[in-house]
């Protein structure tokens, strides 16, 4: 084990308090690769949806369930909990601009997006990575935001389909690095 004069490592100085808000923890979380998942459905005749990169996949096996986060001070998560069903598009490479779409004015969300409806209301986003249609299963207010856990119901995946990747405010492209010896 190699260790520096610190016991942290190369950059680091010593830990910092972690305090809201915080540049600190703003860098922490933002150094935290995440995938991006588009939450969607229709909510009385209309598409619904947001985006997160909090998602914890494998949740729990049995039954199979994920979670993800959202603010508290969100508009659309209080739609979009009324439906009944959730579409959950895990975004690919080369969907950087749909995850902003989706991020953006509720208004321009679904505008010239290639989308696909189940019959009971879950919204995807076509050409995404994975798809994960869910209901939620439990809810609770967790300091700023709400901790939500959704069911799994149905899932698809794409294998030829790499993950949209956001780190640091950014979508990098992933590189796989070759298994032949």
């Amino acid at each position: 084990m190699t260790t520096t004069s610190n016991g942290f490592g190369k950059g680091v100085h010593a830990l910092a308090p972690a305090l809201p808000g915080s540049a600190e923890v703003r860098t922490v979380f933002g150094r935290y690769a995440a995938a991006v998942g588009a939450l969607c459905a229709v909510v009385d005749g209309r598409p619904i949806g947001l985006v997160a990169t909090s998602l914890a996949v494998g949740a729990s096996f049995d039954p199979p369930m994920i979670t993800f986060s959202c603010r508290k001070e969100s508009t659309t998560w209080p739609m979009l909990r009324t439906a009944p069903r959730i579409g959950v598009s895990v975004l690919g490479q080369g969907q950087a601009a749909v995850c902003t779409r989706i991020a953006g004015p509720a208004a321009d969300r679904f505008r010239g997006l290639d989308l696909y409806e189940t019959a009971e209301g879950a919204l995807f986003v076509k050409y995404a990575m994975t798809w994960l249609d869910c209901r939620i299963s439990a809810e609770m207010e967790v300091g700023d935001h709400a901790v939500v856990v959704l069911e799994l119901i149905e899932v698809g995946h794409d294998l030829a389909t790499e993950p949209l990747i956001f780190l640091d405010g950014e979508f990098p492209a992933l590189r796989r690095r070759s298994t032949a010896v």
